[in-house]
């Protein structure tokens, strides 16, 4: 398996994966309007013997007077899912935030399944935003990055 950057000769196949994944056009919609304002910031896609599996997307997101990222989404076709490759995604692309200098990240996912990345709810609890309660998670990659009671702003293709 390769993770590499999403190019624009991957749109039609990310679509695929995140329709696939979801079983229904909202995410890839949302992919699409986060890019096309450029609000994107890391979008990496796992590759398999030349297809597309997998696909992430993390987007600016505002905390307090700084920025961060929000993830969302992370998608891996269903008959490849269970096989390490969103983990390898998630890992991959937080690499690509601490690279970026971001202090930090938030996802609203599975309570069970992003805690194993380092994602913690008791660091979104800490935030004011639209989101709360243990599938809203951050996780802190520089120390600090979240500072207590900072509100956050996600893009405007979230619609929130």
């Amino acid at each position: 398996m390769e993770i590499r950057d999403a190019t624009p000769a991957d749109i039609d196949a990310i679509r695929a994966v995140e329709t696939a994944a979801f079983g229904q056009p909202d995410e890839p919609a949302l992919v699409d309007r986060l890019r096309s304002d450029g609000d994107a910031l890391v979008e990496l896609v796992a590759v398999e013997a030349g297809a597309i599996t997998g696909h992430i997307l993390f987007s600016r997101l505002g905390i307090g007077a700084t920025n961060g990222a929000a993830l969302a989404p992370v998608a891996v076709l269903p008959d490849r899912q269970g096989r390490g490759i969103g983990g390898a995604l998630i890992h991959a692309g937080l690499d690509r935030c601490r690279a970026l200098t971001l202090p930090a990240v938030v996802v609203l996912g599975h309570a069970d399944y992003y805690p194993r990345f380092g994602f913690s709810a008791t660091l979104g609890e800490r935030l004011t935003g639209p989101f709360s309660g243990p599938s809203f998670m951050a996780i802190e990659l520089t120390p600090g990055g979240l500072p207590a009671g900072a509100g956050i702003r996600y893009a405007p293709a979230f619609g929130l």
